[in-house]
């Protein structure tokens, strides 16, 4: 064979390379095994141990594994988040690396896949995934969730549509899905914005793109946002004990569009007036908090005594939000329109 015959055999060999995909290990449930002593989940397994469980895989892409923890989902949140998102644009940078998917338990999976939508900075695509069933039930459902994932990201139309969250063969959208089921692998969807694709058994089907994505600078801390609930007799001490004890903004679940009796009015507006920021969010799963009712504690008074509306993130990305934006600006207005966007 003469030297143009194995410059073209080295060309072909180049060519049918499969693409790479990082695989980022976090623990969670999809990590879980039994353990033979107390009959209980316990962390068990690594990333490349899931990994190495779906042959599948080698079949469509080389896989780089990272094993950023194993913890439950439970542990997650401001301490480990902007690591993990740094981490994450760290591995994308490497031009042959496709996209990443984030090995991830589901209880706060929704939480950490809109923290890194907003922080990321690659465009690259980014599918986090776990499992509602351990590793030991003998119809876990992890490895065709990290199969799908795979699939997901190779597909046309992948990129630029954010970070999302991909199990049971549905791709949501990182602002808008939620958990919604304690066990059923039918657990994660996204209410009125609806899902964003599926990934069938011939081809990943795309629906369309979330409209609503943003994206800020990773602040340089975490402050801390405290989340305080509305319940049926709250007297306002728990809102005023957040900042008492150094909450730098809170976030209150209310009621319907966003309403609250009057001892809760009553403590939002002495908090505000001490420069707390209150954020005012809706426990209700479909629609918006708005400052719609004028009774003392209804919206339009919350928002006459300077509290933000989240619109219609849940109040656990309401916190998230504030979380990144808080250490920029303070000002009411600035918050507004983040969460407006």
């Amino acid at each position: 064979m003469g030297l143009v015959g194995f410059a073209l055999l080295g060309a072909h060999a180049q060519a049918a390379e499969p693409p790479k995909i990082a695989v980022v290990a976090t623990g969670g449930t999809i990590a879980m095994k039994l353990d033979p002593t107390t009959h209980a989940p316990v962390p068990a397994l690594s990333g490349e141990d899931l990994v190495s469980a779906v042959p599948k895989l080698k079949d469509i892409a080389t896989i780089k594994v990272t094993e950023f923890s194993n913890v439950p989902s439970d542990y997650m949140g401001p301490d480990r988040w902007p690591a993990l998102s740094r981490k994450i644009d760290e591995i994308l940078a490497d031009p042959e690396i496709r996209g990443a998917i984030v090995l991830h338990g589901t209880d706060t999976l929704d939480q950490t896949a809109y923290f890194l939508d907003l922080t990321l900075k690659s465009e690259k695509p980014v599918v986090l995934v776990g499992a509602q069933r351990n590793a030991s039930d003998w119809d876990a459902d992890g490895s065709r969730n990290l199969l799908n994932a795979a699939r997901q990201i190779l597909a046309d139309g992948s990129t630029g549509a954010g970070v999302t969250v991909t199990l049971n063969h549905h791709i949501n959208a990182a602002r808008e899905v939620r958990k919604t089921h304690t066990s059923n692998v039918e657990t994660f969807n996204s209410g009125d914005a609806g899902f964003l694709g599926y990934v069938d058994e011939d081809r990943v089907i795309f629906s369309r793109k979330s409209l609503r994505r943003q994206t800020l600078p990773l602040p340089e801390r975490m402050p801390r946002v405290d989340l305080v609930s509305m319940y049926a007799g709250a007297d306002g001490s728990q809102v005023r004990h957040a900042a008492a004890t150094g909450a730098e903004a809170i976030v209150v679940e209310a009621y319907g569009w966003g309403n609250m009796n009057a001892e809760m009015h009553d403590a939002i507006v002495d908090v505000i007036a001490k420069g707390v920021p209150v954020i005012v969010a809706t426990k209700v799963y479909n629609g918006r908090a708005l400052p719609v009712y004028g009774f003392k504690g209804g919206g339009n008074t919350l928002l006459k005594a300077g509290a933000v509306f989240a619109d219609d993130l849940t109040p656990d990305k309401a916190r998230i939000l504030t979380l990144i934006a808080l250490p920029a600006s303070k000002d009411r207005a600035a918050l507004q329109a983040l969460f407006d966007k």
